[in-house]
């Protein structure tokens, strides 16, 4: 058994070094991981095909899936260019209330709709204001993929991780609204603050053309307005199924998925090009992760990590928490905060079964997969599409511009969280 915890860990350290490199595709290096560890499972008799369709989650898949239907639907109608151009105009060409305003509408969005599915929408359009106006782009960037990592956080459909941790603990929609929200309302000013300090020089350039968009008119960007309100009125009835769920005792991804299925009824559109528009590396990126995360958790491996963290449970709670937000935020900036949130998980249902009460221990690990994203380029995938985006323009974001911005934001943030953290559990 030895030899199968050293084999499995080896395969997922690997794994995780590569999945984030620049030179081979994530998808492709969680497949081939999650094989070999299914390979190296049967052959030494610890991890059969029934645990490994067992370790997948379907209800996150399931949930994901729904909102990316919805969001693809959405994508076609011009709405994202309508709000994009709609706040350029009403900043009047000041680049802080600009800067303020990119950030709230994408955190905004990003609390109902994947962070970054909205990134990918909104990022595009940020960077034509910016050329058209002559400013430089990089702090609207960074602030849209700073701030939804940071607001994602607040609900459980904003951040994947957040979808990961309510299926696993059963935590609703309504759970996150009571007990995360305030603390990442608190957090997201940090950030925001944070922000506006560190690209002050940035800001403080006043754009010469902001007369071009005076002419602009962002309703001629709308392109579909039944569209727009078919998807929204039957994105408002899922919040409202979210919120009362719980009484209903229907799972977010039936939710999700029954929304999905409504709006494809009332829009019609051409269902291959909505299927096609889908991120499906994304879902299967994630079902790899869980059959890996499985294989560890068959061969023992994560029984060593439970022991560790049930050993420092005896200091106090409290300090347990604490422990998991900063491990988690630290693995986060260097890893990515989904293949570490899905790692963790079974590390704190194993304290749970050991008599531990975990339920402030789930807000801990959404609050440093939330914020500790944000350190690095690596961190979330909403930083790395900001990222690759703005290699396209006159001013590309490099690891060191976004560690002078982002591991300060990080820092902050986490800090608060676990201020506010000590007050509350």
């Amino acid at each position: 058994m030895i030899i199968a915890q050293i084999t499995t860990t080896i395969i997922f350290i690997g794994a995780l070094a590569l999945i984030f490199s620049e030179k081979v595709n994530r998808v492709i290096v969680a497949m081939l991981g999650a094989l070999l560890i299914s390979i190296f499972g049967m052959i030494f008799s610890f991890y059969d095909s029934d645990q490994m369709l067992a370790a997948i989650d379907l209800k996150t898949i399931g949930l994901l899936m729904g909102m990316m239907i919805i969001v693809s639907m959405l994508e076609p109608t011009g709405f994202f260019e309508y709000i994009a151009l709609y706040t350029s105009k009403i900043s009047k060409g000041k680049p802080v209330k600009l800067l303020i305003l990119f950030g709230t509408i994408t955190t905004v969005l990003s609390m109902f709709l994947d962070n970054a599915t909205t990134v990918v929408l909104i990022a595009p359009i940020t960077i034509m204001i910016c050329e058209i106006i002559g400013l430089n782009s990089t702090p609207y960037l960074m602030a849209e993929a700073l701030l939804s990592d940071t607001g994602g956080a607040a609900t459980l459909i904003g951040d994947p991780p957040n979808v990961l941790i309510g299926s696993a603990a059963n935590l609703t929609f309504n759970d996150f609204i009571v007990h995360s929200l305030p603390i990442v309302i608190v957090c997201w000013f940090t950030a925001l603050i944070m922000l506006r300090f560190l690209f002050r020089k940035e800001l403080a350039v006043i754009p010469e053309k902001y007369e071009v968009l005076k002419d602009i008119n962002p309703k001629d960007a709308i392109k579909d307005k039944k569209a727009i309100r078919y998807v929204f009125g039957v994105l408002f009835i899922a919040i409202i199924f979210f919120l009362i769920q719980e009484k209903l005792r229907i799972i977010p991804a039936m939710i999700a998925l029954g929304a999905a299925a409504i709006a494809l009824a009332f829009v019609r559109p051409d269902v291959k090009l909505v299927l096609k528009r889908i991120d499906w590396s994304v879902l299967i990126f994630f079902t790899c992760l869980f059959i890996m995360v499985g294989g560890l958790k068959a061969a023992g491996v994560l029984n060593y990590l439970t022991s560790a963290f049930y050993l420092l449970s005896g200091v106090a709670s409290r300090w347990l928490g604490l422990c998991i937000i900063w491990v988690v935020a630290g693995f986060s900036a260097v890893i990515d905060n989904v293949p570490i949130t899905i790692a963790m998980i079974p590390v704190i249902q194993g304290l749970a079964a050991r008599g531990i009460d975990v339920s402030p221990f789930w807000w801990a690990l959404v609050f440093g997969a939330g914020f500790g994203g944000n350190a690095t380029i690596i961190g979330s995938t909403a930083n790395i599409i900001v990222v690759s985006l703005s290699e396209k323009t006159k001013y590309p974001i490099t690891s060191k511009v976004w560690n002078k911005r982002g591991l300060p934001v990080m820092v902050a943030t986490c800090l608060v969280a676990s201020f506010l953290y000590l007050l509350t559990f």
